[in-house]
Parts: structure tokens; C-alpha cells; sequence
């Protein structure tokens, strides 16, 4: 009998997730190809491993116990390639991270640039998923790490099979239309009667945004909703509205907007999540290290402490207020 570790993959998302269609999208493969492998997994096996209730397949008996034993074959296959790049006079491996647009083009550049001067045999590839989804991906097996965020005011809730480090320590600001705010900084209560461009209150940004505004005393009144801080920045360019940016997230602005410091102190922490049996895998390591020191060369690094909220030097040459803005 010949198993297949892709299809004992797609065996245990099965088991774990309760549909194909499920197990499809956490494997990033479409609901008809792992049907497909699920169906030669059978014939390999050469028994029923699954019965069809209506529309959705179930696990038989046997399919249960075959689901149960992948999850240790996996583990150990897990464990085996760990030991072995370890044995070896220099690290090789291929790590896939979850990443998300401001950590993609304000982190990632350096460190993975340096690490392939110092360590040329580690390989990493990323996938771009919303950062609330990137936890759960390295849970399931999908990713080898993700970088995750927690807000001052909102902290994520923290899966125990998985460990985190800390990366860096971000402060948000307001990113208003040039002209609209002329102090060096601002309250968020001070822009409770400007329309607000967030992203929808599902996310973590959106939350906890939404969170400092009611502790401020307001209700946003969101006017947009988007998903990116680029696409944020772009309609405040526009003179839509006002939003919150992170440090990561300055490297995007474009010109017609002022990036104001608040006063109400609101910072986020970036970390690197990995599942707990991974986590002290030299590869892994070797790439928190170099994200880490290229957070610290920011001026972002997480063992300084954050200082006081400051205007960022503007790099673009003043702009007039955008006009219908007030």
C-alpha cells in the first residue's frame, strides 16, 4: 500500500474541517481536486473511506482511523525534515510564510535579502492572506509561520499549539488630507465629525480602530470600507475621508496626505507565530532573526522601548488641501 503524504494531508483537513470544500480552501486547492485525490486515496487504500450523506461526503469508520494516523505521519515527517536540517553542516529548507501588505514591502525586502547572503540554503516563500487568517493557516499546516498582529486596546485571541515572537512595536497615526489638520498632532476626538475610511469591523484593524474611536467618545461614521492602508491612504489622498496608519504602513502613502501623531497613545505589536513543535527549527529561527533586525534598523524593534508619538518627516513637497475637504 502505497499513502501519499499530500493526500493523508487532504485526508486530515477533511476530518478536521468536515467538508471538502473546506478542506479545499485551507489547502488552497480547488473543492474538485481534492475530491479527485480523496478518491485515489480510497483506491490506494483499497477499502471504503468514505460514504456520501446528501450533499456532504463523511468519514467511515476506517477513514477515521486512516485521519487519526495521519495526523502522527504528518508530525513525524514534520520532525524528520526538522532533524535533518539540522544535522547538516549548513541549514537548507523551504519555509512559506503568511504575510500581509505593509509587512510584505516594509519588512520582508531586507531581512530575506540578508538572509540570502548569510544563508543562502533557506528558501522562503509568501503567501499574502488577511492577517486574521494567517494564525490559523500555520495551525493547519498550510504555512510554516505567518506573521500575526495585537493591538493595544485589542489583543488577539492565542492558540496554545502555537508560539509567537515578538518582531516589532508599530504606532498608529491619523492619515489625514494635507491642510485639514494643522497641528503637529491630534486627538482622535478631534476628528469624530470627518468621514472615516477603515477596514469593515470583522478585522482586527477594523476592531480595534473602531474600539480607540468609542473610547474616544464617537462612533466613526465609516464612508468606506477597504482592506488595504494603501487603498486607505489613496481615497484620503482623494480628500474621502481620514483613516489610521502604522509605521509599516507610511512607506505607502502617497502625496496629499499629512501623517498626523495622536495623542491618544495606540501602538500594535508584529510577531511571528510558528506551531509549538516548530518553533525552535534552525531555519525558522534564522528567519526571525533577520525580519527582527530588520525591524530594529526601522527603529521598530521590539526589546526598545516605543517612544513618544512624533510627526514623520514628510518626503513629499507640500500640497494644497485637497479641495471640498474641511
Amino acid at each position: 500500500m502505497d499513502l501519499s503524504l499530500p493526500r493523508l494531508r487532504m485526508l486530515r483537513e477533511l476530518h478536521r474541517r468536515g467538508t471538502i470544500t473546506a478542506a479545499a480552501t485551507a489547502l488552497h486547492y480547488t473543492a474538485s481536486a481534492v475530491s479527485q485525490q480523496l478518491a485515489q486515496l480510497e483506491r490506494d487504500v483499497g477499502a471504503r473511506l468514505f460514504e456520501r450523506r446528501g450533499r456532504r461526503v463523511q468519514l467511515t469508520d476506517l477513514g477515521v482511523l486512516l485521519a487519526e494516523h495521519a495526523e502522527e505521519i504528518l508530525s513525524s515527517v514534520e520532525r524528520a525534515t526538522q532533524a535533518l536540517e539540522e544535522a547538516g553542516e549548513s541549514v537548507t529548507a523551504k519555509l512559506t510564510a503568511g504575510v500581509w501588505a505593509s509587512v510584505a514591502s516594509g519588512l520582508l525586502p531586507d531581512a530575506l535579502n540578508s538572509l540570502a547572503r548569510t544563508h543562502p540554503g533557506v528558501e522562503v516563500r509568501t503567501r499574502e492572506l488577511a492577517p486574521e487568517a494567517t494564525a490559523a493557516a500555520v495551525r493547519d499546516g498550510a504555512l510554516d509561520l505567518s506573521f500575526v498582529i495585537d493591538y493595544s486596546n485589542y489583543p488577539m485571541t492565542w492558540d496554545p499549539g502555537l508560539e509567537r515572537a515578538v518582531i516589532a512595536v508599530e504606532r498608529l497615526y491619523a492619515a489625514v488630507p494635507a491642510g485639514v489638520v494643522p497641528a503637529a498632532s491630534v486627538m482622535l476626538a478631534e476628528l469624530a465629525e470627518q468621514p472615516w475610511i477603515l477596514s469593515p469591523p470583522r478585522s482586527h484593524f477594523g476592531h480595534a480602530a473602531r474600539l480607540a474611536c468609542q473610547s474616544a467618545g464617537f462612533e466613526p461614521r465609516v464612508v468606506h470600507e477597504v482592506e488595504e492602508q494603501a487603498t486607505a491612504m489613496a481615497m484620503v489622498a482623494a480628500g474621502l475621508g481620514v483613516t489610521l496608519v502604522s509605521d509599516l504602513g507610511l512607506a505607502l502613502r502617497p502625496p496629499a496626505v499629512d501623517i498626523i501623531a495622536l495623542g491618544d497613545a495606540l501602538t500594535r505589536t508584529v510577531s511571528v507565530a510558528s506551531r509549538t513543535n516548530t518553533a525552535r527549527r534552525a531555519a525558522l529561527l534564522l528567519v526571525v532573526d533577520a525580519v527582527r533586525t530588520s525591524a530594529t534598523e526601522k527603529g521598530l524593534g521590539a526589546d526598545s522601548p516605543v517612544p513618544a508619538p512624533a510627526v514623520p518627516e514628510d518626503p513629499t513637497p507640500e500640497v494644497p488641501a485637497a479641495p471640498g475637504v474641511s
